[in-house]
């Protein structure tokens, strides 16, 4: 199946109750890795990259590498600008034809946000789902954190949702970005936002979120979960012990296809979490 609009996994979770992994790759064998658990689960999902990842390959390698492994496949999979910090990243990303974008002004003041955010719908048009954050999320994105984290205010949700005409609102609710094992969501404030938002939430930072939390968040208006830090590890970790156990390893595609296992059964493991009662 070709890429889908991040609008049509959006609708396509909805109607069957579901929430949507958001999974960053940066090379070739994160993105099998996560294909191979899409095709297991059949869940639609997202498959992401962050502008610090393109420093490698740039958004068109990205756009190749998963749309011909995607070709194949029926499920549903829109692919992401995860994290884009300007106006500019957003473009580049629409011209290499990703199919759904992420504006992330909010460390600015909320004015700010708000107008540079409107911008980015507009440069997106009504085909490409735009994602928008309030609130700054804690926590380092490959080793990039805010000056400034911040929870989402319930009381700016409305106009801000309704000023940039986003499709979904990444929140800041006690989540955390990289791998925090002590992050939990404020349910409370969780419901407060959804309250609020005329728009699905995203929640960032589901590495560090334990099951039993990762299992609610769809009781809360949330359609899309990012995982990152979790793929990276499992990668980093697969050549790392290849290489404690054999200094002199010289099988490359071996312990990359071994990378892939161990990708796909993460991602496997985030997408079940998320969807407890489709599993």
């Amino acid at each position: 199946m070709a890429l889908v609009s991040g609008i049509e996994v959006v609708e396509a979770c909805a109607a069957r109750g579901l929430v949507a992994g958001a999974f960053n790759t940066t090379n070739i064998e994160t993105t099998m890795g996560i294909v191979d658990a899409i095709e297991r689960t059949r869940i639609p999902t997202f498959i992401q990259v962050a502008p610090t990842n393109v420093a490698l390959s740039g958004y068109e390698y990205i756009y190749d590498m998963v749309s011909r492994r995607l070709a194949d496949t029926e499920v549903p999979v829109a692919l992401h600008l995860d994290h884009g910090k300007s106006l500019e990243a957003v473009e580049a990303a629409l011209a290499a034809r990703f199919t759904s974008i992420m504006i992330d002004a909010s460390e600015s003041p909320f004015e700010e946000n708000l107008a540079v955010s409107a911008e980015a719908r507009r440069i997106c048009g009504p085909e490409r789902a735009l994602e928008a954050e309030l609130g700054s999320i804690g926590g380092k994105e490959d080793d990039v954190a805010p000056e400034h984290a911040s929870t989402t205010d319930p009381g700016q949700v409305e106009a801000f949702v309704a000023g940039v005409g986003c499709d979904m609102l990444a929140v800041s609710v006690g989540n955390v970005h990289g791998y925090a094992p002590n992050a939990r969501i404020d349910f409370d404030l969780l419901a407060r936002v959804r309250e609020a938002s005329a728009v699905p939430l995203v929640v960032h930072g589901g590495s560090g979120l334990p099951p039993e939390q990762l299992g609610r968040l769809g009781e809360f208006g949330v359609v899309k979960v990012n995982v990152a830090s979790d793929l990276r590890n499992a990668m980093i970790r697969t050549f790392g012990e290849a290489y404690a156990a054999n200094p002199n390893e010289a099988s490359l595609i071996r312990v990359s296809k071994q990378a892939v296992v161990a990708i796909a059964d993460v991602v496997e493991r985030r997408i079940r979490m998320l969807n407890p009662s489709a599993a």
